[in-house]
């Protein structure tokens, strides 16, 4: 059950960041992940059987990819806590939105080479300036008919072939989704897939992983010749029962939390091991002063307030970069976090927004084309209100920051839901305080 909204929670209304009173004792329980909630799903909606998907997370996210398999002829009960994903043949003939999620824009077009007529995609207005370019591209490589009137962004229309290659090539340079999204469908393929990355970079590598251990996980054959190259061979789709890791990502704000409050947090749940990105917090907060231990399946981080600068490489999980910004811009010294230029085709241009509202607070931090500059905590900070750009993990960096500046306050933190409806309950309720 969803706990009463807080004051301030609601869309385009400001939340008062609560303050940091004392060092933190707090166990907090984080919702299922994003990325493999919405990774099972459309696995499951190609699967040979139907399946049954534990631990689902609850968000805009996972609701719009639900509703667009839903439209595409799958049958979807998620009424319970454990969500029943029946396949069935994937029909044309209608139009999906994606919000604002990435995962739905990038892993649901490549299904559309399976369905029996066109389908076509739009989404949130600030959906239609994130890159898809490389992606549509890749479709029409594959025999698909795109029309986007050359944007190569939403809205547009995909068309399947009558004949599907083998092979395909797409930059991933702005995003790994596309990828991942080309691979979930490779397995129904007539001859499975070869997928080649042609561009310079290649971001969010552990998410490429990912995707690949959970189609193993289901019985499909996965190659990887070189770092470049992934060969998927075709069969079924054997997934069975599964249950969704907690949101590794999402449990950063609060282990973060330890580090500018200083005391103790633990997550229950954290895997033994895993291919999600967030899986880099540990390391990362310890270098920044933390110690971190992992006792069964508890994470605890343990702090006695005290942030160092870091200098760090993120480009292997780019989107745990705000939460280790906000701890850059409180840090005793100067910071540098690099390999991130991927970020500026996010929900909106992370590297931009974290700059700018770095310096609303009266901090210093630089983005430049790859990187995020910051020379550590001014005695100037000083509360604002900070802006989210309709972007959530920008809402997480604002609540961060608040705990160690007064008069922080977050502008939409409702963006939050979506991947963590409960974000200000959950919050406040790390600090013992019932909102």
């Amino acid at each position: 059950m969803t706990a009463t909204p807080e004051p301030g929670t609601g869309p385009g209304q400001v939340w008062d960041a609560p303050l940091a009173h004392g060092p933190l004792d707090a166990t907090v329980d984080v919702p299922g992940s994003k990325s493999l909630t919405n990774r099972f799903l459309v696995l499951a909606a190609l699967a040979d059987a139907p399946v049954a998907v534990r631990g689902g997370l609850r968000s805009r996210d996972s609701a719009l990819m639900i509703d667009a398999l839903r439209a595409l002829g799958v049958a979807v009960d998620d009424a319970g806590p454990e969500w029943r994903v029946t396949p069935a043949p994937l029909r044309g003939g209608v139009h999906l939105d994606c919000g604002l999620a990435g995962t739905v824009m990038r892993f649901v077009p490549p299904m559309v080479l399976l369905a029996d007529g066109p389908v076509s995609f739009d989404g949130d207005e600030g959906a239609r300036v994130r890159p898809m370019g490389p992606l549509l591209d890749a479709l029409r490589r594959l025999g698909a008919i795109v029309e986007d009137d050359g944007r190569g962004t939403l809205p547009f229309t995909v068309t399947p072939p009558a004949e599907i290659p083998a092979e395909v090539e797409v930059d991933a340079s702005s995003s790994s989704q596309f990828v991942t999204g080309l691979l979930l469908t490779a397995p129904r393929l007539p001859h499975g897939l070869t997928v080649r990355h042609t561009g310079e970079r290649l971001p969010s590598l552990p998410h490429i992983d990912m995707t690949c251990e959970t189609l193993r996980d289901a019985g499909i054959r996965v190659d990887q010749p070189d770092e470049r190259t992934w060969v998927v061979h075709p069969g079924p789709i054997a997934l069975g029962d599964v249950r969704v890791e907690p949101d590794l990502s999402n449990a950063g704000p609060f282990m973060a939390a330890a580090l500018v409050a200083g005391g103790t947090v633990r997550i229950p749940g954290w895997p033994a091991t895993t291919t999600q990105p967030g899986a880099y917090y540990p390391e990362l907060l310890t270098r920044m002063g933390a110690t971190c231990t992992l006792d069964g399946d508890v994470m605890t981080v343990a702090s006695d307030g005290t942030i160092r600068g870091i200098d760090a490489d993120l480009s292997p999980a780019g989107e745990i970069t705000p939460t280790i910004a906000a701890l850059c811009a409180l840090a005793d010294g100067p910071s540098r976090l690099t390999g991130i230029g991927h970020l500026r085709g996010h929900e909106t241009d992370r590297l931009a927004a974290l700059a700018a509202e770095v310096a609303r607070l009266g901090g210093a931090c630089t983005a430049t084309e790859d990187a995020l500059e910051f020379g550590g905590r001014t005695p100037g900070l000083a509360g604002a209100d900070m802006e989210t750009y309709h972007d959530h993990r920008m809402a997480t960096f604002a609540a961060i920051v608040g705990l160690a500046v007064p008069g922080t306050r977050v502008v939409n933190v409702g963006t939050t839901s979506k991947t963590m409806p409960d974000f200000p309950q959950m919050w406040t309720g790390m600090l013992g305080r019932d909102g």
